[in-house]
């Protein structure tokens, strides 16, 4: 994600220069007064032009010498108006439908009536679509294959025209001058992104299967800097496939209610507005508005046969400006069917295209494209089964060498322009430009936390200086290879000092790839081995990469309890393309007190204190996450959120005397995540974790459950309990944290305005520990910490499950979520919190 911020942190940071003549108003239809979404706005005789927006409002500008604008717009009549070379000119207009006499452009004032949907014959039309939803999808047949081609592209749209002439970009001009006003009417682009790809689709309705094969791939290459397979995934799921027969369209990360969903006319607004011939089939313009302006859902046209089949032959998807939606200006999807040998409508074209900026106004702005095009249907034939099987998407090796006649082949008409076809050598020689490569290791610096020399880089930035009640000021310094020295090789190592302990920390590892790839790509297949002296917080869940991170150091309440951790560790992860993957590590762990934290028990009547507590295990972890995609980071991996589960499963042995280790137990840990997507009314993230130790243990060996005392907001964290607060031998909990997406806000006058998006989490843990493991039963254990007045600090969760909840407001100033946090029992605890504030940030669309 830090990639991606960064990529729009470049697009956004150079300013568009306006032009001489600019025409703008709004169209409407002269009957019912509604604006005209999607009218073709341009000079004629030029490629300059543009589109109205959701609202029927166009702006087109130019810097030649034009004296007129022609209006179209299918179903209605053709429109030209002089104008004034060099001014700012009005002009509103409302067309008149093809039916009727065109005499003059003029405004009619007539009074609106109130939209029902009982007796509208537009939503009695809508039924009849939606009832023959499942004839016209692809599922409607029990076998179908095609061919897709793809190309996403993303633009620089409108900018400077002598921006490459400023002596800070002269190095960049020849990317500069690579400009195309054909593309889009009315917009000059810049292309700076591209990716294409061709892919044979398989479907199987019984049992229910579709395989994509993909055939070739090509995309560009902006080298070490970005995550180029994971910028791919995001941006691709930005712009998905959009089926207009399924309930929901899931487009900028978003779910919008599709047209013709099941429940369409109660979030929709519908009216016959034309009635059409597509060469002998009579078709229904259908026009449709959202009820809430707000909502995530569409606005547009629809064309819809009056055969027995009712399907869609086109569709014209529009979003307006008002739309709880971050970063998105305008965004429009075509898509275009075709009739079949069966009399039915298959689609042969889908073009979206958006517009992307920091704020709705600017001139400069980030446009993306996506075109598919559908070709070669074959339906009603089955394969082997063979054909269905295997993975789904995977992207081999030989497709992504494919040659450029393959390419000119497969594109057919979907040609690239000259501006697109010099995209791919441009970005390769961008990244030799000294400049380019010293402001993408600032920013990488910046963003990321690392300074790269080559061969090796420093960091993380945020790690160099932290403190803690234990160390008091920490220093930390540190680094690793990258693959610039070895693909195979890699080497992390850092040095820690705490001025208040007095005490030196470090960390060395050493990772071979077994696969050839570098370690920060999926799939992985490596073996590493790594030594580690530490401190840490018993419960806190923080990589050791992040627990010394500066903005964690602020802590609430006392926080004086930690380990001093010394780890020896070989691990093996093997990954494979079905996103299946297991590991197999050795550790030997030993853990001494630190602070206020002691390890004591009583012996034969005689009390002991206990230096450390040693261990040697050995752990099995399998994961599976079927279509999964990733977003690649340099000390990260985040799972782009989708509606597939993920499941985890770990297995922990001990041996005693092995290795010094002091204890045999045996450990079973299960998780599954998932996102349950439920259309208007936002998303639920859920999780559900168990565990289960075997053996008569001390407490620090037991679970020591995720406690958060930071101010930041944590899903997996419960969020006001201590740490080290609970203990527990055996435990379920389950997390469940609901996105409205801004259903209610919405709907309020004053926080539509705002855009805020509304938040509900509930967490409870359920767990306790055996009698054979209470320190209360059996003095030999270690004992449960106590305060100086003897009241406990850790306890069991016997008999009654930890409850907390918040609720939060979400997309404050498109970044910041803060959760109002709950904590509902336990109260009695030192030092329990009943209320508080946590906040997080996160990007998103």
């Amino acid at each position: 994600m830090k990639h991606i911020l960064l990529f729009f942190f470049i697009i956004f940071s150079i300013i568009a220069k306006g032009q001489v003549t600019v025409v703008k108003g709004i169209i409407t239809d002269v009957n019912t007064k509604q604006p005209l979404p999607y009218v073709s706005v341009a000079f004629p005789g030029t490629n300059i032009g543009t589109s109205t927006d959701a609202t029927g409002n166009y702006i087109l500008k130019t810097g030649k010498t034009l004296d007129k604008i022609k209006i179209t717009y299918l179903g209605y009549k053709t429109v030209t108006i002089n104008i004034i070379p060099g001014e700012v000119q009005t002009f509103n207009i409302r067309l008149y439908p093809e039916g009727q006499t065109l005499n003059e452009v003029k405004v009619n004032s007539a009074k609106k009536t109130r939209y029902r949907n009982k007796d509208n014959p537009a939503v009695e039309l809508i039924r009849k679509v939606i009832e023959h939803k499942d004839l016209n999808r692809i599922q409607g047949y029990d076998y179908a294959e095609y061919q897709q081609y793809e190309k996403l592209q993303f633009s620089l749209a409108n900018l400077s025209m002598d921006i490459g002439n400023k002596k800070i970009f002269r190095s960049y001009k020849f990317l500069f001058d690579n400009r195309d006003s054909t593309i889009v009417p009315g917009k000059s682009l810049l292309p700076v992104y591209l990716d294409e790809k061709l892919t044979q689709v398989y479907y199987r309705k019984k049992p229910e299967v579709k395989k994509a094969v993909v055939i070739g791939s090509k995309k560009v290459n902006f080298g070490s800097f970005i995550d180029d397979d994971g910028m791919n995934a995001y941006l691709n799921r930005m712009y998905s496939d959009v089926d207009i027969y399924s309930n929901n369209i899931f487009l900028m990360t978003n779910q919008f209610l599709s047209p013709i969903a099941d429940e369409a006319p109660t979030f929709y607004k519908f009216f016959i507005t034309d009635t059409v011939t597509d060469g002998t089939q009579k078709l229904v313009e259908l026009s449709f508005t959202p009820r809430n302006t707000t909502d995530m859902l569409f606005e547009g046209k629809l064309y819809v046969t009056i055969d027995t089949n009712y399907a869609v032959q086109q569709a014209k998807l529009l979003i307006n400006n008002k739309i709880n939606l971050n970063w998105v200006r305008n965004m429009n999807v075509n898509l275009d069917f075709e009739r079949n040998q069966y009399g039915r409508y298959q689609l042969i074209r889908s073009d979206m295209m958006a517009d992307f900026g920091i704020t709705k106004k600017g001139k400069t702005s980030l446009f993306g494209q996506r075109t598919v095009s559908y070709r070669n249907y074959l339906l009603n034939k089955a394969r082997p089964d063979t054909t269905y099987e295997g993975l789904s998407g995977y992207v081999s090796d030989e497709a992504k060498e494919r040659s450029n006649n393959f390419w000119v082949e497969s594109r057919g008409k979907d040609t690239l322009t000259t501006a697109e076809s010099k995209v791919y050598k441009n970005i390769d020689s961008l990244q030799t430009i000294p400049s380019f490569r010293r402001t993408m290791d600032i920013a990488s610096l910046l963003l990321a936390g690392y300074k790269s020399f080559g061969p090796f880089e420093i960091g993380p930035a945020n790690t160099f200086y932290s403190f803690n009640p234990i160390e008091g000021l920490r220093l930390r310094f540190g680094g690793r290879t990258t693959p610039e020295l070895s693909k195979r090789y890699y080497f992390e190592t850092y040095g820690a000092y705490g001025f208040k302990d007095e005490r030196w920390k470090y960390f060395l590892s050493a990772t071979y790839s077994i696969n050839n790839k570098t370690i920060y790509k999926f799939p992985q297949n490596y073996i590493r081995a790594s030594i580690q002296r530490d401190t840490k917080i018993p419960g806190a869940n923080l990589q050791f990469v992040s627990e010394d991170n500066f903005l964690l150091s602020f802590k609430r309440g006392v926080n004086d309890k930690y380990l001093y951790n010394d780890f020896y560790k070989i691990d093996y992860v093997r990954e494979f393309e079905s996103h299946f993957s297991y590991s197999v590590g050795l550790r030997n762990w030993k853990q001494s007190p630190a602070g206020s934290l002691y390890f004591n028990n009583t012996v034969d009547g005689v009390p002991n204190s206990i230096p450390s507590i040693t261990t040697t295990e050995v752990n099995v972890g399998f994961r599976y996450a079927p279509h999964e995609q990733l977003i690649q980071g340099k000390i990260y991996r985040i799972t782009i959120p989708s509606k597939y589960p993920i499941l985890e499963f770990d297995y922990t042995q001990s041996f005693k005397g092995v290795l010094n280790s002091q204890y045999t137990y045996q450990t079973l840990h299960a998780k599954i995540d998932k996102r349950f997507y439920l259309s208007q009314l936002g998303y639920t993230d859920f999780s559900v974790e168990g565990g289960y130790t075997l053996g008569k243990l001390p407490f620090p060996l037991l679970t020591i459950h995720r406690a958060n005392q930071t101010y930041a907001y944590q899903f997996d964290s419960y969020n006001l309990m201590n740490f080290m607060e609970f203990v527990s031998d055996h435990y379920a909990s389950v997390n469940i944290d609901h996105c409205f997406n801004g259903f209610i806000f919405n709907k309020i006058p004053l926080f539509k305005r705002l855009k805020f998006r509304e938040f509900i989490t509930f967490k409870a843990l359920y767990g306790g520990i055996r009698d054979e493991n209470n320190p209360a039963l059996h003095s030999s254990l270690i004992q449960f910490p106590v305060n100086s007045a003897g009241v406990p600090l850790t306890y069991s969760l016997n008999g009654k499950p930890y409850t907390e909840g918040s609720i939060g407001i979400g997309n404050i100033l498109k970044f910041f979520r803060v959760d109002l946090v709950e904590r509902f029992n336990y109260l009695d605890h030192p030092n329990a919190p009943q209320f508080g504030i946590r906040t997080r940030a996160r990007l998103d669309f």
